[in-house]
């Protein structure tokens, strides 16, 4: 029969209609099977894979009877025919989760009698029980322990908005500005050193080929001596270059983004060559020596390098620099040109009134010691009752005495004075003086063959340096040999910048003290056993080594107190008894805190905020708090040293529109 078109037309419907109505039924037996259970079609293989998993059961009790019931599911394969598989309820595992449709986000519970304990198991839709896309399908099951911190967590919640809603109003305005009182007193620097946000903590692998690079060039230096030994020139060549290369790239970079482009290919290049290396010479002992050998002579190197750094910084210390040398020289020329030296200066009946407030500096630093002056009196209330008495010695007097003749601090008094005329200061007197001038602190300071000498690298370099040479260093216990018509006087040092009006320090009372001073000590640092040598008897019988310490820089001396009970007298005799340096090293602090052991009296943080001259971590509101700063520590603010955050507090009392400034400090 020929194919009309018309017929081809009735063909292409009956085949379209015949299409409708299987899928129409496939869709009622899909609908009929998912309304008896929630079970979702899924191909055969998976299905018995279900099969065997423990699933709990819970609302369809007919499941568990002898006989069963027959499930049948209907699923798709890979080809689109349409399958149907039948499996037992018996055959699955009394684990299987059965989820009623109409209730399949409900929450079901069951007591158990054995224990009176409450399950609570959380049902899943059908998608979510049976998840498709090859995921792992698991119940979800409460713990009864994570339920019952739940069910206590819930308890706590409810009883404290109980509490809070019967608070009354006074009780509530208390607990804000308490709030606010915490938050006031919330310390960010401890926050921030520990923030997430600090910039190291950006990206944590931001230099993982840095430090590949630089962990291959170690191995690679292993290989190659061991490839040297071996006669493997070729390799040991060709590691050579590698390692060339690749310190090239690494040179001062400090993270992956300072690295050249080619560093990637170059660290590819040295993983290929220590492949080939470890083929050919692994031996696990051998590199193991190489590298004891290697970490042992860094070790070396690094020690070596920080004495020469701690002689380097030392040096650097206490040399003098050109400008402050060159200040000096221009203020003598013309302290004797213009002959000042001639004109004596006239009495001023300020100098020896108790009433007034006086300051003891002794230095032969003129810059420094001008700073000290013009920050105290820009910050004293009342400047004209404000005394400074300067002591330096006579290589520097000169100097000093021009430039405050130049620049006189008025309304302010001041007055200079020569530590050599003061003709009662002598080696009969002064037990250190006698000790300075002998044989044996002489070549402490200047034999190199000495066996505590420079060039042996001994590590208390510190306690050489030639302030301790100096009776300036020592003349703040000598105070009422040199103003015995004084009550009460302020010393400090010259390395201090006075930020307030110290004149409340006068009023405090220092309860039969001789020595006002701000204590040091913080946990364990800075007490008595860490400047005093405590296994010597004599120290140990007389002194607590837990004793706090105090600083030198600002201290208030009670004069008539300090008579009294013949404090010199006190340091001369344990100055006697360290005539070998086996109390205690040279310097002042040791011998002050032995001198005033009880009889100094703890001042306020706030009045003295101490290094600035070797700790950059000093807190900020600290400083800008404080009364008097102080520098003190080898990083002075006149030296180029000086850690650079700091520098700002000091120089803007320096005048660098000064004639003799400018001449020292822009020519050199």
């Amino acid at each position: 029969m020929a194919i009309t078109s018309r017929n081809l037309f009735r063909f292409r419907t009956l085949l379209l209609f015949s299409s409708l109505l299987v899928v129409v039924l496939v869709f009622l037996f899909r609908s009929e099977i998912s309304d008896t259970l929630s079970l979702e079609i899924l191909p055969l293989s998976r299905i018995k894979r279900y099969a065997q998993r423990y699933w709990h059961q819970q609302d369809c009790w007919d499941c568990k009877k002898e006989q069963g019931i027959d499930i049948t599911v209907t699923y798709t394969d890979p080809a689109g025919h349409i399958k149907i598989y039948t499996v037992n309820s018996r055959e699955l595992s009394s684990s299987w989760v059965w989820v009623n449709p109409a209730n399949q986000n409900v929450v079901l519970s069951r007591q158990h009698s054995s224990n009176g304990s409450q399950d609570t198991i959380a049902t899943r839709s059908p998608d979510a029980a049976h998840p498709s896309g090859g995921q792992n399908p698991e119940a979800i099951q409460i713990d009864p322990i994570k339920l019952k911190r739940q069910y206590l967590r819930q308890k706590r919640k409810e009883q404290r908005t109980a509490e809070l809603i019967q608070v009354s109003k006074e009780a509530e305005l208390k607990m804000r500005q308490a709030a606010i009182e915490r938050s006031k007193q919330f310390v960010n620097t401890a926050r921030e050193r520990y923030s997430i946000w600090r910039r190291e903590f950006s990206n944590p692998n931001s230099d993982s080929t840095l430090k590949l690079m630089k962990d291959q060039v170690i191995m690679a230096k292993v290989y190659a001596s061991m490839a040297r030994s071996k006669k493997e020139f070729n390799l040991y060549d060709s590691l050579m270059k590698c390692i060339k290369e690749s310190q090239l790239a690494v040179e001062d970079a400090n993270s992956d983004n300072e690295l050249p482009r080619s560093s990637l290919g170059q660290a590819k290049a040295m993983g290929h060559a220590l492949s080939i290396a470890k083929d050919a010479l692994l031996n696990y002992d051998a590199v193991a020596r190489k590298l004891r050998a290697m970490l042992q002579y860094m070790e070396e190197n690094i020690i070596a390098v920080k004495k020469q750094n701690t002689f380097l910084v030392q040096h650097a210390a206490k040399t003098v620099p050109t400008p402050l040398h060159c200040l000096s020289l221009q203020l003598s020329t013309d302290y004797f040109l213009h002959n000042y030296s001639s004109k004596e200066e006239a009495y001023n009946e300020k100098l020896e009134d108790p009433s007034l407030y006086h300051y003891a500096i002794f230095s032969d630093n003129v810059l420094s010691t001008s700073v000290v002056v013009n920050s105290t009196i820009l910050h004293a209330k009342e400047p004209e009752k404000h005394v400074f008495h300067i002591v330096t010695d006579k290589l520097h007097f000169a100097a000093m005495k021009m430039w405050f003749i130049l620049h006189p601090p008025r309304p302010a008094t001041i007055h200079v004075e020569n530590i050599d005329d003061f003709k009662w200061l002598n080696s009969s007197y002064c037990s250190v003086l006698r000790q300075l001038e002998s044989s044996r602190i002489k070549d402490y300071y200047f034999k190199a063959s000495h066996a505590s000498s420079l060039s042996v690298g001994n590590e208390n370099l510190k306690y050489r340096n030639p302030k301790y040479l100096s009776m300036l260093n020592h003349l703040r216990f000598y105070m009422p040999e040199i103003y015995p018509k004084l009550e009460k006087i302020l010393f400090l040092d010259d390395d201090i910048v006075v930020q307030k009006d110290l004149t409340p320090l006068w009023s405090v009372d220092l309860k039969g003290m001789v020595n006002g001073a701000v204590e040091t000590c913080k946990e364990s640092f800075h007490r008595f056993d860490t400047y005093i040598n405590f296994s010597n008897p004599i120290i140990s019988k007389n002194f607590d080594p837990r004793a706090c310490g105090w600083a030198f820089g600002m201290n208030i001396f009670d004069l008539k107190e300090w008579k009294k009970r013949n404090i010199t007298g006190i340091y001369h005799y344990w100055q006697d008894l360290n005539e070998d340096r086996k109390l205690w090293k040279l310097g002042t602090l040791p011998p002050g805190l032995i001198t005033f052991y009880n009889l100094t009296y703890p001042l306020d943080r706030s009045w003295h905020v101490l290094g600035l001259g070797y700790d950059p971590a000093v807190n900020p509101s600290e400083i800008e708090n404080a009364a008097v700063i102080h520098y003190n520590g080898n990083y002075k603010p006149w030296l180029d040293l000086a850690i650079a955050k700091y520098k700002t507090h000091w120089s803007k009392f320096v005048k660098f529109d000064n004639p003799y400034i400018q001449i020292c400090y822009m020519n050199n």
